[in-house]
């Protein structure tokens, strides 16, 4: 197997990291035409005067620089070490597959018990590829 094959689901991660970014972007700008927050409501971060529906793109940017930062460096670990399997490629995907899926209920439906069952999964996930590394 190729070991380079590790980047796509990396590659994908980082893409729908930058999806969730514009979209952050475009909330807040809209937002701010509209008159519903003024700029200054993004200063230190979110006043407690933006609304929900745009605050929501911007948690899930923050989601998505938090503990992906475990999956990145446990991917190039896998690189790195030449150990990339056929199991730790399926686990990383899966791993962003479940990352997807969060970041679209977190914009759409927001359905917290559905949206809690997609992150922590993920986080099984990606506990299952650490270990898959140190310990198999």
């Amino acid at each position: 197997m190729p070991q380079q094959s590790i980047f796509a689901p990396m590659g994908a991660l980082a893409l729908l990291t930058f999806v969730v970014m514009a979209a952050m972007y475009r909330t807040r700008v809209r937002a701010v035409k509209s008159g519903q927050v003024q700029v200054s409501d993004f200063s230190c971060g979110e006043s407690g005067a933006v609304p929900g529906h745009v605050s929501i793109p911007n948690r899930n940017y923050m989601n998505l620089l938090e503990l992906p930062t475990l999956f990145y460096a446990v991917c190039l670990m896998f690189a790195v070490a030449d150990r990339v399997t056929p199991a730790a490629l399926a686990t990383a995907w899966a791993y962003v597959a479940l990352r997807a899926i969060h970041s679209v209920i977190h914009l759409s439906t927001n359905n917290v018990m559905h949206r809690l069952t997609a992150f922590a999964l993920s986080n099984v996930v990606l506990a299952a590829l650490w270990i898959e590394f140190f310990v198999l």
